[in-house]
C-alpha cells in the first residue's frame, strides 16, 4: 500500500540533550574518543546492534533512557566536553590558514566513486573508498576548503556471508538514509533540492545529501526518486553493481551529474580532483558550461579545464580501467562532440593514447590525464609502474620524465588506531603525534613509553580481538544456519596469548591469499609447535563477480575444516571497517602477499604499523619504501619472475623461513617479567618509523601543497579578464602545434672528440631554426647521461642551453659547457621543449624534438 504522504520523524530529545544531535550528525564521533564514548554510554548494546550509528540510536533509543540520562550529570558534563569539543575543532582551520591567508576564495572538489568512513555508512567496497573516507578526514583536520562528491547508494556494497561449502554470497541490505548522518539538501523554499542530468532521449533527476565529515562536507547524489523510470532509480542502488550500461549511467552521474551538483549548490570550485577514473566525464561538463557562460571556443574551455584538474591513479594494470566502446560513448555523450565543434573521431581522441584507431574504446584514465595538469600514482614504486603505461601520451620523452609523479598513500590516524593506543600516545608524545612530521624530535619520545606498558596495552588488545572474533564467528554462523557444534567450536576458537599473524583485504588473485598455505604440512608444523604456536586471522571479501576470488575464501574455509584448525585459524565473514580495525590492533604481526608489482599502495599495513605491529610482506605498493628492516619482515627482495608458478614457490619458502626463524623466535623469546624485549623495541621501531610518514595528514598536506594550491592558482590565472589568460594560452597552443614539426635542428656543435676526462669542461653550441616560433617559445636542452648496452641514455639529466641571438639566417643559437663527474661511455643529445610561463609543464602540450 503506497502512502499518500509522507514524513521525515526525527528523534524527540529531552532539551538538556539536544547537542547529542549535532554530535551524531558530524562524523568527527568517528575519530573523536570522547564522542564515541559518550554514545557507546548512552545504550552500549544498541550502539553495537546500530552498526555504530548515533543518528539511528538516537531514533531507537527508549524514551525512558533518555528522560534517565537527563539526569545524570556525569552524562551531562562529557556531552558538554564532547559538544565543546567539536565547536572548538570547527574553528581551527590553522594550517590551511597558515598556509594561504585568510584572503582567498578556494574550493577544492575530490570526486569519487566510494567513500569508507565509518560502518554506518556502507558506501564503500574497499581500499580505494576507505583513502578517500581518510582523505575527507585530514583535509577537515587540515582546515582545506575541500568537499566531497559521490553516489548515495540505496543497497551500497554487499555483505558477505559463507554458505555450508565456504562459498561466499552476497546481501544487499537497503540503507534507510533517513536514519542515518545524512542532511537533504533543500532550497529555499524546503522543497528538495535537485539536478537533471541529460541521458539518451529523456533528463534524470538526483537529489542531493550531505555527509559532514569534520568541517568537509561530502555531496552524494540519490537517483532513487520520482520522476526518474525504475531503471532510472537504480543508477545509484548499488556500487560497483550491474553490467557495463549501468557503469556508463553512473559514471555519467558522478562526473557530469557531479559538476551539476556543484553548481547548483552555489559552489564555485577552483580545483578539481578525480580520484580514479570514473570521474572524468566531468571535463566534458565542465568544457560546455565555460563554453556557454564564457563563450569560450573548445580549445580555450578545454584549457581552463586541464589547468585546474588532476587525476590519482590507484591502478597498476591496463586491465583495470574503465574502457567504454565508441558506439555506446556516442549513444549516451553524443550532444558533447556537436557542442564542442568536434569531429567524432577527435572527440573520442580525447581518451584514447592512439588517436587514429577509430575502434580503440574510450579509456577513462586516459580521459581523465589528457584534461589534467597533475597526475600521481599511490606510492613511489606504483609512480615506476605508471610512467610506462602512460607514456605513449608523450611520444620521444624518456620514461622517468613522464609526468606521472606519486604521492604516497596513508590512513587517517585517529581513525584505525585503537582507544586505549591513542590515549598511550597521548600520554608520552602529546595530543597531537597523529599531525606530527617525520623529522620531529616528538618522535624520539617513543623510547619513554616503557615496555611493559606498550606489551601490556597489545596484549589487551589481541585480546579484545579474540573476544571479538568468537562473538563474531558465532552471530555470523547462526544466521547462516550452522550446526550447533560448529557455533560451539567458534567459542573456543583462537587463544589470547598466542602469536597472531592477520591477513585481511580484497580477495583478488594477485593478492595471493592462500600462498601461506602452499605448503601444508611445513604451516601446520608452525601452527602447531607446542611450545611457539601461530595462529590466523583472515578476512576479506571477493567481487561478486571474481569466481577465482571465491574460490580462494572457499580454499581458506576448506582447510581450516579439513585439519581442525578453528582453534588456531579463522575466516571472519563480511569484512567491514570495524573488523579491520578490530584486527590492524588486536594482531601481532600484519601478513601482506601479493604479486609485485600489482599492489598500488595497499594501506591496511600502514594502519596496523600505527598500532604497533611489524609488517611481513611481500615488497610492493608502500611497504617498499618503508624502512622494512626495523619495522618488520621483507618476503624476498623485490625481484621480478616469469614463471608465476615458480615465483610462487620461492616465495612461500620464504615465508616460512622468516616465521620460523625470525618471526616466531622473536615473540616467544621473553625476559623473566615476561616481556619479549626485541619484539617491543620492533613494535616502537614500527610506530615511530611509520606513523609520522604513512598518514593521511602528510599524505594531503602533499596533496595541498603538490596540487591543490598550484592547480586552484592556475584556475585563478586562467580566469582572470574574462579567461583572456587561456585565450592567450590556447591560441599559443595552437600555433606552436602548428609549426612545432617544422623546427630543425640545424646544427650541433661539440668543441671535444670523444676522448674526454672527467670534469672536462665541454663546450656545444647549436643552431636552430624555430620556423616562426620565437625563441621565447621554446626551451633547448643538452641531455646528458651514461648509456646503456642498447646504446640508450639513461638516468639522463637535463640542462637550458643559453639563448645567444640569430645569426644571418634567422637561425637562434644557444650555447651551453657541460663536464661529466663519472667515467665510463657516457653519451648527449640535445632536445627542443614548450615554454610558456601558463603552462603546468613543458610537457603538458605533449610534444618534443630530439636531435639526430
Amino acid at each position: 500500500m503506497q502512502p499518500i504522504r509522507t514524513f521525515n520523524v526525527s528523534p524527540s530529545l529531552p532539551t538538556i540533550l539536544e547537542p547529542l544531535r549535532k554530535l551524531a550528525y558530524n562524523l568527527h564521533w568517528d575519530w573523536n574518543v570522547e564522542t564515541k564514548d559518550l554514545f557507546r554510554r548512552l545504550d552500549r548494546d544498541l550502539w553495537d546492534s546500530s552498526n555504530q550509528n548515533p543518528v539511528l540510536m538516537l531514533g531507537t533509543i527508549s524514551q525512558e533512557r533518555l528522560e534517565e540520562m537527563a539526569e545524570d550529570k556525569g552524562f551531562i558534563a562529557q556531552m558538554n566536553r564532547a559538544a565543546q569539543q567539536l565547536e572548538d575543532y570547527l574553528k581551527n582551520r590553522a594550517w590551511y590558514r597558515k598556509q594561504r591567508g585568510t584572503d582567498l576564495e578556494e574550493c577544492y572538489a575530490y570526486f569519487s566513486m566510494e567513500f569508507g568512513l565509518v560502518k554506518a555508512l556502507p558506501i564503500y567496497s574497499g581500499g580505494l573508498g576507505v583513502l578517500a573516507g581518510d582523505h575527507l578526514k585530514s583535509a577537515s583536520d587540515l582546515g582545506l576548503p575541500l568537499v566531497g562528491v559521490g553516489l548515495l547508494y540505496q543497497e551500497g556494497y554487499f555483505s558477505q556471508y559463507l554458505n555450508a561449502d565456504g562459498w561466499q554470497q552476497e546481501r544487499y541490505p537497503l540503507n534507510d538514509f533517513y536514519n542515518m548522518p545524512l542532511h537533504l539538501e533543500r532550497n529555499p523554499d524546503g522543497s528538495e533540492l535537485r539536478i537533471e542530468v541529460d541521458y539518451p532521449g529523456r533528463k534524470v533527476y538526483a537529489r542531493i545529501w550531505r555527509v559532514q565529515v569534520g568541517t568537509v562536507p561530502l555531496y552524494l547524489m540519490d537517483t532513487n526518486i520520482e520522476p526518474n523510470s525504475r531503471y532510472d532509480q537504480d543508477i545509484t542502488d548499488q556500487l560497483y553493481g550491474g553490467d557495463k550500461t549501468l557503469r556508463m549511467h553512473q559514471e555519467i552521474m558522478l562526473g557530469i551529474g557531479g559538476v551539476k551538483m556543484l553548481k547548483a549548490l552555489g559552489l564555485t570550485v577552483t580545483a578539481y580532483h578525480m580520484n580514479e577514473g570514473h570521474a572524468a566525464f566531468m571535463a566534458l561538463e565542465r568544457i560546455r558550461i565555460l563554453m556557454e557562460e564564457h563563450h569560450l571556443s573548445f580549445t580555450e574551455a578545454e584549457q581552463v579545464v586541464i589547468s585546474s584538474s588532476m587525476f590519482t591513479t590507484h591502478t597498476p594494470v591496463p586491465a583495470g580501467f574503465d574502457l567504454f566502446e565508441p558506439s555506446m560513448v556516442m549513444h549516451y555523450l553524443g550532444q558533447y562532440p556537436k557542442i564542442f565543434g568536434l569531429s567524432q573521431e577527435d572527440f573520442l581522441a580525447l581518451g584514447r593514447e592512439n588517436t587514429g584507431d577509430a575502434s580503440a574504446p574510450l579509456n577513462m584514465a586516459i580521459l581523465a590525464i589528457k584534461m589534467s595538469s597533475f597526475v600521481n600514482g599511490v606510492a613511489a614504486l606504483h609512480g615506476v609502474v605508471s610512467r610506462p603505461m602512460f607514456g605513449g601520451l608523450w611520444p620521444g620523452l624518456p620514461q622517468e620524465e613522464v609526468p606521472i609523479t606519486s604521492i604516497t598513500n596513508g590512513v587517517h590516524a585517529r581513525s584505525c588506531v585503537a582507544k586505549s593506543t591513542q590515549e598511550l600516545y597521548d600520554r608520552y608524545l602529546g595530543p597531537d603525534w597523529e599531525m606530527t612530521r617525520k623529522d620531529d624530535r616528538l618522535w624520539d619520545k617513543m623510547a619513554s613509553i616503557p615496555d611493559e606498558e606498550l606489551w601490556r596495552n597489545h596484549e589487551r588488545c589481541r585480546s579484545e580481538l579474540v573476544v571479538f572474533a568468537r562473538e563474531w564467528l558465532q552471530k555470523t554462523l547462526r544466521e547462516r544456519g550452522a550446526a550447533q557444534g560448529e557455533i560451539e567450536q567458534a567459542r573456543e576458537a583462537l587463544d589470547p596469548k598466542v602469536l597472531t599473524i592477520g591477513f585481511a583485504r580484497r580477495f583478488a588473485t594477485y593478492k595471493r591469499a592462500t600462498l601461506f598455505l602452499r605448503d601444508v604440512d611445513r604451516i601446520m608444523r608452525i601452527m602447531r609447535d607446542q611450545n611457539r604456536p601461530v595462529q590466523f586471522v583472515i578476512a576479506g571479501k571477493a567481487h561478486p563477480m571474481d569466481i577465482p576470488g571465491k574460490e580462494l575464501i572457499r580454499d581458506i574455509v576448506h582447510f581450516i575444516r579439513e585439519h581442525d584448525t578453528m582453534s588456531s585459524m579463522v575466516f571472519l565473514p563480511n569484512y567491514d571497517i570495524n573488523v579491520a580495525r578490530m584486527m590492524v590492533s588486536g594482531c601481532d604481526v600484519w601478513l601482506n602477499t601479493p604479486r609485485r608489482p600489482r599492489e598500488a599502495s595497499g594501506t591496511s599495513g600502514m594502519k596496523a604499523s600505527m598500532n604497533g605491529l611489524p609488517n611481513l610482506s611481500i615488497l610492493d605498493g608502500w611497504w617498499d619504501e618503508a624502512d622494512y628492516v626495523r619495522t618488520g619482515w621483507p618476503i624476498g627482495h623485490g625481484e621480478f619472475y616469469e614463471d608465476t608458478k615458480y615465483q610462487d614457490d620461492v616465495e612461500a619458502n620464504a615465508l616460512y623461513d622468516l616465521m620460523e626463524k625470525e618471526v616466531v623466535p622473536l615473540f616467544y623469546n621473553r625476559d623473566s617479567d615476561g616481556i619479549p624485549r626485541g619484539w617491543t623495541a620492533k613494535m616502537k621501531d614500527s610506530i615511530r618509523l611509520n606513523c609520522p610518514f604513512f598518514n593521511t595528514a602528510r599524505m594531503v598536506k602533499d596533496y595541498a601543497r603538490r596540487a591543490y594550491f598550484p592547480v586552484s592558482d592556475r584556475f585563478y590565472t586562467m580566469t582572470k579578464d574574462n579567461c583572456a589568460p587561456a585565450k592567450e594560452l590556447s591560441s599559443w597552443k595552437q600555433n606552436l602545434l602548428q609549426k612545432w614539426h617544422d623546427i630543425k635542428i640545424e646544427a650541433v656543435d661539440i668543441s671535444q672528440d670523444q676522448e674526454v676526462k672527467v670534469n672536462q669542461s665541454i663546450d656545444v653550441k647549436a643552431r636552430i631554426n624555430l620556423m616562426g616560433l620565437t625563441p621565447s617559445d621554446v626551451q633547448v636542452e643538452l641531455y646528458q647521461g651514461s648509456v646503456d648496452a642498447n646504446g640508450e641514455i639513461v638516468g639522463g639529466v637535463p640542462m637550458v642551453m643559453e639563448y645567444l641571438g640569430q645569426d644571418a639566417h634567422n637561425a637562434s643559437l644557444y650555447t651551453a659547457d657541460i663536464a661529466y663527474t663519472s667515467s665510463g661511455l657516457q653519451g648527449l643529445s640535445l632536445r627542443v621543449l614548450p615554454k610558456h610561463e601558463n603552462l603546468s609543464s613543458a610537457y603538458e602540450p605533449g610534444v618534443i624534438l630530439w636531435a639526430h
